[in-house]
């Protein structure tokens, strides 16, 4: 088997190193570990539908691994499986200004992918913290969202073409040049938050959009979360809305302990709010803001340099994050309305099974997309578990989905009914059994 996948892409890149494939085989957070008996690492289409090929007819699993960025798991093998990395594939092809689309590798970084797009003058819609290890093919396959996706969206709506090689090991290449195109079956979107259950990703066509002329930045700070809830109704749909982010006390308090950064207003809830277009959107801003019920004045950044710092503690969250160890993630969309008690009941259940853990809020409230965190949080094994079915049925009271972005691979696989109807996960299993009928590719991901 080993041979066979050198004979492919060559020796060097092919490893069994136990020290190699240990450091690939954790998640993320370094909360979670699997095992592995290789890592191959293709350096084009072919080569991964070849790999693809030798490792099916060899009865060996493969997981598949880009920026290996997944906040559930989504790369981590269970079976001492072949990981396929994606990590050569980073071709960034010259970018197309008319039509304002590019091509990239699926291994290209995010900020590699933003870097092209902005010295052609255009921005990439989907921006991530993880923007310099995240690649754009494992964002497409989970379908990631971000920072910007109150306004431009999720990964789906800026895939406009792909390169995806299958599990019987020919390539799909589905490409077009006009921007409709109504023939059949839409595969593009088949492949995009698939979490490389039924291919893998090699290669895509992405939409890019014009910079905005003018750009306004502000964080509000509240004493109430409810007061918060209203006002980020009100910019939602705002004309100009850019980007639209909740973050707590907490968060705020970890960054200035950790990172020195300290938070530009003061309050129990953090709003920040950008907007941005080819018109300056600043009295509108004021005038949404005039009668929220605030803790203190809101800080506003009107210039990059400005605006860069009113960023930087919703951007350094992440960072701060595992200062106590791998914090326990979940990643749930609500309705904007039940968000208050949510928050309040997600403390409490805290509480009654971690007391030590420090619950962290902050997320894309446009979306209703929260990121809980809990910091310090020492579980494991049974008691994890009874924490996080806990969670999830929390989450499901008060209509929410147990995975807004980050998918479900393997830490939301059980509670994928919470989400889909028995006729869903049928139709999406009968979909992954026509494509890979032995159930090799990425096995553990999504249904396990």
């Amino acid at each position: 088997m080993i041979g066979a996948l050198a004979a492919i892409v060559g020796a060097s890149q092919v490893s069994t190193d136990p020290d190699v494939l240990a450091g690939r085989a954790v998640d993320y957070t370094g909360r979670y570990r699997g095992t592995a008996g290789a890592l191959v690492r293709p350096g084009s289409a072919d080569e991964v539908a070849a790999v693809l090929r030798a490792c099916r007819d060899a009865g060996a699993y493969v997981t598949v691994q880009g920026g290996r960025t997944s906040l559930v798991a989504g790369t981590v093998p269970e079976r001492q499986d072949v990981l396929l990395s994606t990590e050569r594939l980073t071709a960034i092809e010259a970018v197309d200004t008319v039509e304002r689309r590019v091509r990239v590798g699926a291994g290209a970084t995010l900020a590699a992918v933003q870097r092209a797009a902005g010295e052609a003058g255009l921005l990439f819609g989907v921006d991530l913290a993880a923007r310099d290890s995240a690649t754009v093919g494992g964002m497409a396959s989970t379908n990631a969202g971000g920072l910007r996706t109150v306004r431009y969206g999720n990964m789906g709506e800026q895939v406009i073409g792909l390169d995806v090689a299958l599990p019987d090991g020919t390539v799909l290449r589905r490409h077009s040049e006009v921007r409709r195109d109504n023939t059949g079956y839409d595969l593009t979107s088949l492949f995009v938050g698939a979490e490389g259950t039924l291919g893998v990703l090699t290669a895509l066509d992405l939409r890019l959009h014009p910079v905005p002329a003018h750009r306004v930045t502000a964080v509000a700070g509240f004493a109430d979360l409810d007061a918060l809830i209203s006002v980020g109704r009100r910019f939602r749909d705002a004309d100009g809305i850019a980007a639209l982010e909740l973050i707590d006390a907490r968060a705020a308090v970890l960054t200035a302990e950790h990172l020195g950064i300290a938070a530009p207003v003061t309050g129990a809830w953090m709003l920040l709010i950008e907007l941005a277009g080819d018109t300056d959107h600043t009295e509108s801003l004021a005038a949404a803001l005039e009668d929220a019920d605030l803790a203190a004045e809101p800080a506003v950044g009107m210039d990059a340099v400005a605006s860069q710092r009113l960023w930087q503690v919703r951007e350094s969250v992440g960072e701060v994050l595992g200062a106590y160890g791998p914090p326990l993630k979940f990643d749930v969309s609500l309705p904007l309305a039940a968000i208050p008690g949510f928050a309040g009941a997600a403390v409490d259940l805290v509480a009654g099974h971690a007391p030590e853990a420090i619950p962290v809020l902050f997320g894309h409230i446009g979306e209703g997309n929260l990121h809980l965190n809990l910091v310090r949080c020492a579980l494991d094994g049974d008691a994890e578990h009874a924490l996080y079915s806990a969670m999830m049925a929390l989450i499901a009271e008060h209509g929410g989905n147990v995975s807004s972005e980050h998918g479900v691979g393997t830490r939301k696989r059980d509670y994928l009914s919470m989400a889909r109807t028995e006729a869903d996960i049928a139709a999406m299993r009968a979909v992954k059994a026509a494509l890979d009928p032995s159930g090799y590719l990425n096995p553990a991901v999504l249904f396990g």
